[in-house]
C-alpha cells in the first residue's frame, strides 16, 4: 500500500475499498473452511433475529439478489438448516424457517466470523473497533438516503427497448 500515491492513500473511499477487498478475501476463506458461504450466515442470522419470512423478504433484508437467494436457500434446505412451509396467511408463498440444526450452524459460523474479525482487526482496540463500526454505519446510512435509486425493472426494460431501436 505504501507504493500507492499519497493522494490516493489519503482518500477514505480508496482505503475502504482496499479494506473491503482484504476482509472479503479473508471472510471467504474462513467461510469456505467452515463449508459455508457468507450468504449462508446472513440468511441464518436474519431468520434467527426476525423469525420466519418469505424468500423475497429475507433477500431484501440481507441485500441478496433473487437468483442468489434461491440457490442459497436450496443449499441450506438440502443441509436441513432451513425448511420451506406454506405461509398460513397466503398459501401462494412459502415461509422460510430456521431449524434446530440451523440454529446450531449459525452459532458455529458466528464463532468462525468472530475469530475472523480478530484476525482482521487485531491491531485495533475494542474502542477503536466500536468507533469504526459506528463510522461505517453512519456512512452506509447516509448512502441509503442520498444515493440515487437504482432503475426500476420498468426503466431497465424501457432502456433496453430504446437501445434495440
Amino acid at each position: 500500500m505504501d507504493e500507492a500515491p499519497a493522494r490516493l492513500r489519503a482518500k477514505p473511499s480508496w482505503l475502504i475499498s482496499k479494506a473491503a477487498a482484504l476482509t472479503q478475501r479473508h471472510i471467504g476463506e474462513v467461510m469456505s473452511a467452515a463449508g459455508a458461504r457468507g450468504y449462508h450466515f446472513a440468511i441464518l442470522a436474519a431468520l434467527d433475529e426476525f423469525g420466519p419470512a418469505s424468500q423475497i423478504a429475507i433477500g431484501q433484508r440481507c441485500g441478496i439478489d433473487r437468483s442468489d437467494m434461491h440457490a442459497m436457500l436450496a443449499e441450506l434446505e438440502a443441509q436441513e438448516y432451513v425448511v420451506r412451509q406454506p405461509d398460513p396467511q397466503d398459501r401462494r408463498r412459502n415461509l422460510i424457517t430456521l431449524t434446530d440444526a440451523g440454529h446450531h450452524r449459525l452459532r458455529e459460523l458466528d464463532a468462525a466470523l468472530t475469530d475472523a474479525q480478530d484476525d482482521i482487526f487485531g491491531s485495533l482496540t475494542t474502542a477503536e473497533r466500536d468507533h469504526l463500526t459506528h463510522l461505517l454505519t453512519r456512512v452506509l446510512s447516509q448512502g441509503t438516503t442520498t444515493a440515487p435509486s437504482p432503475p426500476s425493472v420498468d426503466d431497465a426494460d424501457r432502456n433496453r427497448a430504446r437501445i434495440r431501436r
